[in-house]
């Protein structure tokens, strides 16, 4: 898969949110985007997304226009911001309904992809009781169980332990392992470093550099 930006501009009420931003991404990487609060990380991703479209360039997946080709890419799993999930319903059964809007997954499948971030499959209670760590497990359980190509997590550890930190970076290199395009922000330049190949540094909705990241071991 080839992402491909293209002078993307954002403008929400006369405020510049995002400013000629142009890049190139791949499957089989992980794609850091660094900023602060409020620098366009998670404008850019919705926009790469297909749920926000740009007031300027485009955004091609494998060639095909956002908004024009498509509305969606094809194959994507998303955490942005917060989960949102159904307060009745279990963690399984908010899945499943997740699954069964595209019928690519069977219910092992779901129940893998939960095991998967250290929940259990077999939890009852319903979501409203789920702790935020819990919450926050199921969202990224949610982004990887379709065996997605393009992968867009925000934060995706926040609210996590140290238990839950060490999934999250195993999760996504596994998902790499399997060939996904996975574009990851983090506040925590530590994190975002040793689970990086490229890193672009955003600031005031524009990108000031980038740069490639060689981890000689991983933890």
């Amino acid at each position: 898969m080839e992402v491909t930006v293209t002078n993307v501009t954002k403008r929400i009420k006369g405020a510049q949110v995002l400013s000629n931003v142009t890049m190139t991404l791949h499957s089989g990487c992980i794609v850091g985007f660094r900023g602060v609060n409020g620098s366009g990380k998670t404008m850019l991703m919705r926009i790469l997304s297909g749920l926000v479209h740009p007031t300027e360039g485009e955004v091609a997946i494998d060639g095909k226009i956002l908004g024009r080709n498509l509305s969606f890419p094809p194959s994507i799993g998303t955490l942005i911001e917060r989960p949102a999930f159904l307060d009745e319903y279990s963690g399984r059964k908010n899945l499943q309904l997740l699954a069964s809007i595209c019928n690519r997954i069977d219910c092992a499948e779901v129940d893998q992809a939960i095991s998967r971030v250290g929940l259990l499959p077999t939890e009852k209670k319903p979501y409203k009781k789920y702790s935020l760590g819990m919450k926050q497990r199921l969202g990224i359980a949610g982004a990887i169980m379709e065996h997605p190509e393009f992968i867009l997590l925000d934060e995706p550890t926040n609210a996590l332990d140290v238990d839950g930190i060490q999934m999250v970076k195993k999760v996504l290199r596994e998902e790499r392992e399997r060939g996904a395009l996975i574009v990851l922000a983090c506040h925590d330049p530590v994190i975002l470093e040793e689970l990086s190949d490229e890193i672009y540094h955003i600031v005031e909705g524009q990108i000031t550099s980038r740069y490639q990241v060689h981890n000689e071991t991983e933890s």
